[in-house]
């Protein structure tokens, strides 16, 4: 049986748009039951300023807090050299980096060219070696809602280049929910070919309602790692009527049920996403919470004996 991993992110990217700030001891209860759900990774936070997303202003005090299971990496995002230095302070197993593909993407979003942003991120990557695992999460390569198509070789560009600086991963993200099947087979070949010695990660939105064929996609190119976020919250705000990343427990549902090994407790991870929404105060867009699970049946109706 084919073993597929997932990171989940529901607490950095999924939280941080979110309107009220959900309390640091929520924040901790929740990534402690997803700890024992048996994800490879868990995005905890992001080492950013409080002024620019407020949601996240209790980083070290929620790092500080959470109980580490073993076999789970705890990550986190850093936008630059102080953030990497609270991170590491901080015990974080692997430093998230993130830069765009698309320059005016770049720009609105960091709001520095894409040459900036790459000198900033080879001092954290410098920083961090020896210490923690660095992965550089490129968005916007299935496209840009600024520019539109970003070439396939401009992604393997920048893959390439912080490749040559020795991060151990590599996440491909789809930021805007641009991408559909054909297109994410194609780039998933192609950055498996080159650099199949690094740990891949796609990061797929449901912008459009193709994300779970995105992530079907790329497993049959022979990926076995992706991003999810528990109910399928977060979003990107360049991306109007975003509905948030894929959500995990739809996707771990859709693949264990095509027979793949995903090491998740699907009931425990269900459970998890039917109390988010008292989380965060409103429904979510996860489907198999409000569904169940393909085997979970029901009784039938009380005339159905009288028809056979």
């Amino acid at each position: 049986m084919r073993r597929i991993f997932f990171n989940e992110v529901v607490t950095r990217d999924g939280f941080q748009n979110e309107p009220a700030f959900v309390p640091t001891e929520a924040k901790q209860v929740l990534i402690d039951e997803l700890s024992a759900c048996g994800y490879a990774k868990i995005e905890v936070t992001s080492f950013t300023s409080a002024r620019a997303i407020p949601m996240l202003r209790d980083a070290d005090e929620l790092m500080a807090s959470i109980r580490r299971v073993p076999g789970v990496e705890y990550t986190v995002l850093v936008p630059n050299l102080r953030g990497a230095e609270r991170a590491l302070a901080a015990r974080a197993d692997e430093l998230n980096l993130v830069m765009s593909t698309s320059e005016t993407h770049n720009l609105a979003n960091l709001r520095m060219p894409r040459e900036k942003s790459f000198a900033a991120l080879r001092d954290v990557i410098a920083m961090a070696r020896g210490r923690a695992a660095v992965n550089v999460s490129l968005s916007t390569c299935f496209g840009c809602p600024m520019e539109g198509d970003v070439p396939r070789d401009e992604v393997l560009r920048w893959a390439g280049r912080f490749a040559e600086q020795g991060v151990r991963g590599l996440t491909i993200c789809d930021t805007t929910g641009m991408a559909h099947p054909g297109q994410v087979a194609v780039v998933a070949r192609a950055l498996r070919e080159r650099f199949g010695g690094l740990q891949l990660t796609l990061h797929f939105h449901n912008t459009r309602g193709m994300g779970l064929a995105n992530v079907l996609a790329a497993v049959q190119e022979g990926v076995d790692r992706f991003d999810g976020s528990l109910g399928g919250l977060g979003g990107c705000p360049y991306a109007p009527g975003a509905t948030g990343n894929v959500c995990s427990e739809d996707a771990i549902h859709m693949l264990h049920a095509m027979g793949f090994d995903t090491g998740i407790d699907l009931r425990r991870l269900l459970a998890a996403a039917r109390a988010l929404p008292k989380i965060v105060g409103h429904d979510v867009p996860g489907q198999l919470a409000k569904a169940g699970l393909v085997t979970d049946l029901h009784e039938a109706p009380s005339n159905v004996p009288e028809l056979r």
